[in-house]
């Protein structure tokens, strides 16, 4: 089994790449469980930010790392909350006060679409002159009532048409299926495949 260093402290995702993961003989490790600090992400874009994630985490432990930057990007705010998405209400990052400031902005906007963002990086090691990078998107509609125990994020207000739920009220593993993130592993586990 594989080490693999899981640069992100959110419960959230922790769980999800765990369970997307567990299938593919790696052992999961996460960078707060080796006392790694969390990484700068002072960069305009997902896939930059994911990078400079999975770098740190793979110097500061000497084993491959896996990061993602993600958030949602609201077309009616020109793409905001975009990679501010986590502390949109400022610090610290609060989940109930980024949905109360992403559902206050949008009152007078008619248009409510909206995609998630995940930026998946694999480094083999810090200075991996070929990362493997994936960046999906997953598309739907922000509401403004909450609804759905599962999830975290923006979760409760996401809805997906096709599914007519929220993403909080797909249960992990039908989420797993879709979500922007989902997406994001299966692609990079094919060039994993490729790749080895």
């Amino acid at each position: 089994m594989q080490k693999l260093v899981l640069a992100s402290n959110n419960a959230g995702k922790v769980k999800e790449f765990q369970a997307l993961l567990a299938p593919l003989n790696f052992e999961v490790i996460t960078q707060g469980s080796l006392n790694i600090s969390a990484a700068e992400e002072p960069h305009h874009t997902f896939v930059e930010n994911a990078l400079a994630k999975a770098r740190h985490a793979s110097a500061a432990s000497g084993l491959p790392a896996l990061a993602d930057d993600s958030g949602i990007c609201v077309h009616a705010l020109d793409g905001r909350p975009g990679v501010h998405s986590a502390r949109f209400a400022g610090e610290p990052a609060n989940d109930a006060a980024n949905n109360q400031k992403l559902i206050a902005e949008l009152r007078s906007k008619t248009d409510r679409s909206a995609h998630y963002v995940c930026a998946l990086v694999f480094v083999k090691s810090a200075d991996d002159p070929q990362p493997l990078i994936v960046e999906t998107q997953w598309h739907g509609v922000i509401v403004e009532e909450p609804k759905g125990t599962y999830g975290f994020g923006y979760d409760p207000h996401f809805y997906i048409p096709e599914q007519n739920k929220t993403a909080a009220e797909l249960d992990p593993t039908e989420k797993n299926v879709i979500s922007h993130r989902g997406q994001a592993l299966r692609q990079l586990i094919q060039q994993l495949q490729t790749r080895a």
